[in-house]
């Protein structure tokens, strides 16, 4: 494993890094989430048409630049720090690679080259609040999540000729702006009860989209309704949908875990700056040794999430390169665990430390602490993340347990 990053990927950090800086303060955060969009228009333009964000990590027969998950993590990375809301994971990370590795050559061509261009923005709608289990990251996907050929998830169903689709989806990343929907759709009752993934254009006839309040204002949610909505099939009835959801969940969690890397890096980088200058008793209170240690820990708590994210992208990298090895595991569920936790403890030490004032609902720093809980609610607990990991590397399988003691 090479570890050093290239001039390329560098210049995307340092690009990235003045733009947000310039564009993207805690105030900019804070107008923007409450625009009809829930992101900064101004902004998502400068990402697609300046930087080609979102087609960063899609082949350039599509339009896009053709880099690995590698680059993507470093650009992740970099809105982390900020928080800054843009549809870029939901369209980017979660639908894209989808319409990619299921879709047909005409699908493909029609929806990916304007997703590169960020004429696009595109949605996955997963049934109820299992959008961590739809992509493999907490339990097994090829369950009954999406419906099961029971009431309820949303259920698809072939009605002259055409696929029609009822039921409901929660938790629907930006799934209130969004131009093109994947929705997950139960199919085939009980006889030959199968998940599938359909394409819902924006506007359809009996779909209606509600956006959600969230704990995190930072990623928007939409309530997605769907009353026989007419839905075009994502490729065909016998592609593989789990494996390509668990594909998708590994790179959208190791884009997440680098997400909250970046925030947890500032929010320690803001709280260092807030306790050198705050005075008690005749001092800095960034002077005194308990301080000093509490911050220490969350630093080495946040450069230890650094390195398992940018291994879980490197892994990513290598596994799509087809290098086999140890790049074929899948290690982004546990770099998100790790990034979750980093995150938490670098938000609840700023909310600490920053006193009296960090304590009030208005200071920045809760915005870190809500992206913490609000990423635990959506693609976690950090616990359960570790929990599949072990369980599909076998750590507790007999022969496993017996070689580790």
């Amino acid at each position: 494993m090479d570890a050093a990053f290239s001039a390329e990927q560098d210049e995307i950090r340092r690009t990235l890094r003045e733009l947000v800086t310039k564009r993207c303060g805690p105030d900019d955060v804070k107008v923007a989430v409450r625009t009809p969009r829930g992101y900064d228009p101004a902004l998502w333009s400068a990402l697609a048409g300046q930087l080609g964000l979102p087609g960063l990590a899609l082949p350039e027969v599509y339009g896009g630049v053709g880099c690995t998950a590698a680059e993507l993590v470093l650009g992740c990375e970099e809105l982390g720090r900020a928080l800054a809301p843009s549809p870029l994971l939901a369209t980017a990370v979660l639908a894209a690679p989808l319409l990619l590795a299921l879709g047909t050559e005409e699908q493909r061509a029609a929806h990916l080259p304007r997703i590169a261009a960020g004429e696009l923005t595109a949605a996955l709608a997963v049934p109820g609040t299992g959008l961590a289990t739809a992509l493999g990251l907490v339990g097994d996907n090829a369950g009954d999540w999406s419906g099961g050929g029971r009431a309820g998830g949303v259920q698809a169903r072939v009605e002259g000729g055409a696929w029609r689709l009822y039921g409901q989806a929660e938790q629907v990343l930006d799934g209130h702006s969004a131009g093109l929907l994947v929705v997950a759709a139960h199919a085939g009752g009980f006889a030959r009860s199968r998940t599938l993934l359909f394409l819902v254009r924006e506007g359809a006839t009996g779909m209606a989209r509600t956006r959600q309040t969230s704990l995190d204002e930072t990623r928007a949610q939409a309530r997605l309704e769907l009353r026989d909505v007419r839905a075009e099939l994502l490729g065909d009835a016998e592609g593989d949908v789990p494996g390509a959801l668990a594909a998708a969940g590994d790179v959208a969690a190791t884009v997440l875990a680098a997400e909250a890397v970046g925030a947890a890096d500032r929010a320690l980088e803001r709280t260092v700056e807030y306790v050198r200058r705050r005075e008690q008793f005749g001092r800095a209170i960034g002077s005194f040794q308990a301080v000093k240690h509490r911050l220490a820990e969350v630093y080495v708590q946040v450069q230890a999430a650094r390195s398992a994210a940018y291994y879980a992208a490197w892994a990513a990298g290598a596994r799509a390169a087809g290098s086999g090895g140890q790049g074929a595991e899948r290690a982004g569920a546990l770099a998100l665990a790790q990034g979750l936790d980093a995150l938490r403890t670098a938000a609840s030490e700023a909310v600490q430390l920053h006193g009296g004032i960090g304590f009030t609902w208005e200071h920045e720093a809760h915005l870190y602490f809500k992206r913490a809980s609000g990423d635990e609610l959506l693609f976690g607990p950090a616990h359960r993340l570790r929990a599949r990991a072990a369980e599909r590397a076998g750590l507790f399988a007999g022969d496993a347990l017996r070689e580790a003691v």
